[in-house]
């Protein structure tokens, strides 16, 4: 039988390598073995996910690679979500609720950002695409969330992210926003009020570590 140590990294493996029938393997072994779902997500799943983010800013792999990874990260999860809460309390770096704003279909970049996030340690909630402000706000509130995230790829879909930022302000809830996507810029998240901007999946991680320190005022 394999150590607990080699299951870990068995499950790292799968994500850098996208391969889907270890994951799966790896996953079982985990939960037969006793490896809390944690565990496994944080110290081999999401292990896998920070190379896999180191590897894409350095260069060496693209995209697909990373939405390969991603994809593998999300079957593993798969796997351990219906054992989250049966052990430990689990602890969170925070609840993150995200979403690409009403009107706009695109979603690739939104996995990357989910995947690596996850990774991290972070808790995800992806309400999807074509999301109305409404259904952000809701979440976020239901979640206790202290980020909501939403993207927008297309310019006729950018108020959406503006209007996100009214109704949290409307509702003076104490939770931070993050907009990104292809036409979205830094002069147009501070010209509503937002308060960061993230270009890229690969950047995310550093720039929610830094929102919600800042926010728990360390």
């Amino acid at each position: 039988m394999d150590t607990k140590g080699e299951v870990l990294q068995m499950l790292k493996k799968a994500v850098e390598t996208w391969d889907m029938e270890l994951v799966h393997e790896a996953s079982q072994n985990a939960l037969s073995q006793g490896i809390t779902p944690y565990e496994a997500i944080e110290k081999g799943l999401g292990k896998g996910m920070i190379n896999i983010s180191e590897r894409f800013n350095e260069g060496l792999i693209f995209l697909p690679q990373v939405l390969a990874a991603s994809k593998a990260m999300e079957e593993g999860m798969a796997v351990f979500e219906p054992f989250i809460g049966k052990d430990s309390p689990h602890t969170t770096k925070g609840n993150i609720v995200i979403g690409t704003v009403q009107g706009d279909v695109h979603e690739i970049g939104k996995h990357v950002v989910c995947a690596f996030l996850r990774g991290a340690g972070y808790s995800v909630f992806d309400l999807g695409r074509d999301v109305p402000p409404d259904d952000f706000l809701e979440a976020a509130k239901e979640r206790n969330a202290s980020i909501v995230a939403a993207s927008a790829l297309m310019t006729t879909t950018l108020i959406g992210q503006k209007k996100i930022v009214k109704c949290l302000k409307e509702e003076e809830l104490n939770i931070k926003t993050l907009f990104g996507g292809a036409c979205c810029t830094r002069k147009w998240v501070e010209s509503i009020g937002g308060d960061e901007y993230c270009s890229c999946g690969s950047e995310v991680v550093e720039c929610v570590d830094r929102m919600l320190k800042f926010n728990k005022g360390d």
